[in-house]
């Protein structure tokens, strides 16, 4: 394909070429004069009279045959491909192995309004967008099964520093928590795992130790929900909870649910999972041998450092807030949402009654930075995601900046200011009935959602009439 791809858009006409452009003329009545286009080229080595064309087409049966006749098309008219991408296609949403690809090419301008022409008699649902509208993101829960770059940031089968390089039956079952979470896929039930007596070690210890240090340092928010877990059974003292207990718990409270993950995830993968309302949840321990710090999201981190957290409603919108901005964006935003990220889910203080509390996840799941971060040693800033987006963070040591919110709802309202911002060819909406995203890029679907809006503020003023009445 690579002839393909690198061919120039501005070489000599070809007769089968010439034949397509006579044949689109003649189904569409148009002559040379009438149509108002040129048979010529451009010379070589200039640039004058090349277009860019962004092109969205379906293929009901994604097979190699079915491609590379589009792609036929596309040689014939000597396009040059700048980017070519797939993803689930919108039309046939039913039916999961449907797709529909995006190409970005350039092609000579006297030839821009014939090529989708002839597309279409070889593709589905040709069309042709005045910005590109990738990169592509997850429209579904099942597309969240395509979401699984890992960064090998910190492993024990890699880096010589981790604890557990040499351990090898640490390896094992590092690997064994691997496979677990490579072959799930959405809709099945979480894998329970029989934790072994050195891993339920592990966690009770932090537990415990952790649990001393909760009651004066975290936010309000995170007790009460650290309590409700440990009434209702799922957070005990002496063993791992288990995925699906905590998911089924999760979902009761905020509507987020867990999926296991093998690691670290791409930032663009991870948030994708937040703007749906799903976790990516790491099942395995850290090393016995350093258990008060993790460089990596292990279990105890997840548990005891987001799951509390998500169980409060403010925090789950502003979590999937995060998420839902993610969706479409550059890869220059997607590093400041991540910067967001990190320093509010992973590392956020917060005030509250006159004291600065924690409600960070690596803060809460770890014993020293805890103490680091509400002691005087480093700088707390006010909340601002402009300066938090382009703020510099370690992933080795602890913080010498934190940033602090006056309340979540103060610091949702400043991130969909700050989200509003972005440059992005199109705007969305979630479904949380389907549990799904929907692209706003028509006037009906605005009106739509504008309906479901009615519908509920209806609701809200009928409860609110009532509630006069009973004063």
């Amino acid at each position: 394909m690579k002839d393909k791809v690198e061919s120039s858009p501005c070489a000599g006409l070809s007769s089968i070429k010439q034949n397509l452009l006579e044949d689109s003329k003649e189904e569409n009545g148009l002559s040379n004069e009438s149509s108002g286009m040129k048979t010529c080229v451009k010379e070589e080595g200039t640039d004058e009279g090349i277009s860019t064309l962004n092109l969205i087409f379906g293929i009901k049966d994604p097979c190699a045959i079915g491609l590379s006749t589009c792609l036929e098309v596309l040689k014939k008219f000597e396009a040059r491909i700048i980017h070519l991408e797939t993803r689930p296609a919108a039309k046939w949403k039913n039916r999961g192995d449907d797709l529909e690809w995006f190409v970005k090419c350039d092609i000579h301008s006297s030839y821009a309004s014939m090529l989708p022409t002839a597309l279409d008699k070889v593709a589905d649902d040709v069309r042709t967008v005045t910005e590109e509208t990738f990169p592509s993101f997850p429209r579904t829960l099942q597309d969240l099964d395509k979401c699984h770059r890992l960064i090998f940031k910190y492993d024990p089968h890699l880096n010589e520093d981790h604890p557990g390089f040499g351990d090898q039956e640490y390896k094992k079952r590092r690997s064994f928590f691997t496979k677990l979470a490579f072959n799930y896929k959405s809709g099945d039930i979480l894998p329970r795992v029989e934790y072994t007596t050195e891993e339920n070690a592990t966690w009770k210890q932090l537990y415990k130790t952790l649990h001393n240090l909760h009651s004066e340092y975290a936010c309000e928010q995170y007790i009460n929900s650290l309590q409700l877990l440990e009434e209702v059974g799922i957070f005990r003292e002496d063993s791992v909870p288990q995925l699906q207990d905590v998911s089924n718990f999760l979902q009761e409270r905020t509507g987020f649910t867990l999926r296991p993950v093998a690691g670290l995830l791409d930032a663009r993968d991870f948030l994708a999972c937040l703007a749906f309302r799903v976790f990516p949840t790491t099942q395995f321990l850290r090393h016995p041998s350093d258990i008060m710090h993790s460089r990596e999201p292990d279990c105890c981190h997840e548990m005891l450092g987001h799951v509390p957290m998500l169980s409060d409603k403010e925090f789950a919108h502003f979590s999937q807030d995060i998420g839902l901005a993610s969706l479409g964006a550059s890869d220059g935003d997607i590093m400041k949402l991540s910067s967001l990220y990190w320093f509010t889910v992973e590392f956020g203080l917060c005030k509250q009654k006159g004291s600065i509390k924690a409600y960070g996840a690596a803060l809460l799941s770890s014993y020293g930075e805890l103490l680091h971060a509400l002691s005087n040693k480093p700088e707390h800033r006010p909340f601002d995601p402009e300066v938090m987006a382009v703020q510099p963070y370690q992933d080795a040591s602890y913080q010498p900046v934190y940033f602090v919110s006056e309340n979540f709802e103060d610091s949702k309202d400043k991130l969909r200011e700050y989200a509003k911002k972005m440059k992005k060819p199109f705007s969305i909406r979630y479904d949380a009935f389907t549990r799904s995203i929907e692209v706003l890029d028509s006037l009906q679907k605005v009106k739509d959602s504008f309906s479901a809006i009615k519908a509920d503020l209806r609701s809200l003023c009928f409860a609110l009439d009532k509630f006069c009445q009973n004063e």
